[in-house]
């Protein structure tokens, strides 16, 4: 690795001279600090949510392979609501439908503050984790297509499961590894997770829409768009805005289309700026209060109600000869490092840009295999593309497991050799000489951008 002593420097050297300088590059830089701050407020909700996802999804898995099995399956299955509604679901539907949808909602607050305020807003920055999160999604799906075209079994119909990453997963494994990321690497796979669930929510408008009751939906969208109109006029009543967000998401239930884009389109509509005299916009507030409901409550139920799948009576042996489940498998563990690494370095190839100083190549190639750690919405895709297929799904499911678990094992060697670098620059980057309540390196990398 480069000295740090001798790093290149170039304009402003920030407001102290001993102060560290900044690390430069074109590909992986240093964030600013509001957005520095930003991640690591994400990530510290997203790693206990993460953790309480792990435990649902095991609580799930052993009791489903106990000898109270029956029970737990007795309880995904009971149903209840008012069927006139179209909404007498069972609560594994209510949790992928409901419970998600809250989940979708702060998916789309995140969204669009990063297409306004965060490193989407800049073409610069949001180039990369662009291109990583459609390199991404692209080789899983022809990973997964290329085992079932070459098998006399194989279907194309599972082709989305493994386009998705799981932020909580990744970072409860970052957690529990006790790797301290960079804030480069820390904004990189939450943008990348950002990103890939804008792709996820494509997939699940475009592709699974069995059918489409234009009442319902113009019904879903009108009171989407009232509920837009008061948030955008700074209405925030909790007694006005639930029940019309609930609406709307029971009318889009009944559209046909998947009840979680409405989630994702009510979290579009809250305004990202800051109003006058006000320090955080309405998006921002919202997300500081459902942010931890979705990854401390409505994940981890999701997990317990869609993760216990059977591994006895053939579960196992029949998903690892399942081309549909190792197809599955084979996109997380192999496509997506794959198509996060490779679309990186051809971007670094073709526009010559390099990487910051004091990062790697393996750096890039630990969170493309965190990317790999596909969990919540992945189940969601299995679910939604094998719904009448309960053996299936549950091949699916295991895929699911095994994949991520060997591509979180894969990215802990890779990122626990890089993890005394990592606590240098951590600490590198809480050095505030100044005293000002700023680290040095982030005023003095603003500093530079502002001479260039």
């Amino acid at each position: 690795m480069p000295d740090p002593s001798r790093r290149e420097s170039r304009g402003s050297t920030g407001p102290h001279p001993s102060a560290p300088q900044p690390r430069r590059s074109r590909l992986l830089g240093l964030p600013s600090w509001p957005q520095a701050q930003h991640v690591a407020g994400i990530l510290r909700d997203e790693t206990v949510g993460g953790i309480l996802l792990l435990a649902g999804a095991l609580i799930a898995l052993i009791w489903a392979n106990s000898p109270w099995r029956e029970s737990y399956h007795s309880l995904v299955e009971t149903s209840f609501g008012p069927g006139s509604l179209h909404l007498h679901l069972s609560l594994e539907q209510w949790a992928a439908d409901g419970l998600l949808a809250i989940f979708f909602f702060v998916v789309g607050l995140e969204l669009k503050r990063e297409f306004l305020l965060g490193d989407l807003r800049s073409v610069s920055r949001a180039v990369l984790p662009v291109v990583a999160a459609v390199g991404g999604m692209v080789t899983p799906v022809l990973i997964y297509l290329l085992v079932n075209t070459v098998s006399a079994d194989g279907s194309s119909t599972g082709w989305a499961v493994p386009t998705a990453t799981d932020i909580a997963f990744a970072v409860a494994v970052l957690a529990i590894i006790g790797t301290h990321l960079p804030a480069a690497l820390r904004s990189f796979l939450l943008t990348l997770a950002v990103v890939d669930d804008l792709l996820a929510i494509a997939i699940i408008a475009l592709f699974f829409t069995d059918h489409l009751s234009p009442g319902p939906a113009l019904a879903s969208l009108a009171l989407i768009v009232v509920f837009g109109l008061l948030v955008n006029r700074s209405v925030p009543r909790w007694w006005l805005l639930v029940p019309l967000a609930v609406a709307a998401w029971a009318f889009m239930h009944a559209s046909g289309i998947h009840a979680t884009i409405a989630g994702v389109l009510l979290g579009f509509t809250v305004p990202a700026r800051p109003g006058p005299g006000e320090q955080a916009g309405m998006s921002e507030r919202f997300e500081h209060f459902w942010r931890p409901v979705s990854a401390g409550v409505a994940v981890p139920l999701f997990a317990l109600m869609a993760a216990g799948v059977s591994l006895l009576e053939g579960g196992i042996g029949g998903a690892f000869t399942d081309p549909i489940a190792i197809g599955v498998a084979l996109g997380l563990l192999l496509g997506k490092p794959t198509g996060v690494l490779g679309s990186t370095w051809l971007l670094a190839r073709f526009t010559r840009a390099e990487l910051d100083s004091e990062l790697s190549w393996w750096d890039v190639f630990g969170v493309a295999l965190l990317a790999g750690v596909g969990f919540t919405v992945c189940l969601l895709l299995g679910e939604l593309a094998f719904d009448d297929d309960a053996g299936q799904a549950n091949h699916v499911k295991i895929a699911i497991f095994a994949g991520s678990v060997a591509a979180a094992m894969f990215a802990t060697i890779v990122l626990r050799a890089r993890n005394r670098v990592y606590r240098r620059l951590a600490a590198e980057e809480t050095v505030d000489l100044d005293a000002d309540g700023i680290p040095d390196i982030y005023q003095a990398s603003e500093a530079d951008q502002r001479g260039r």
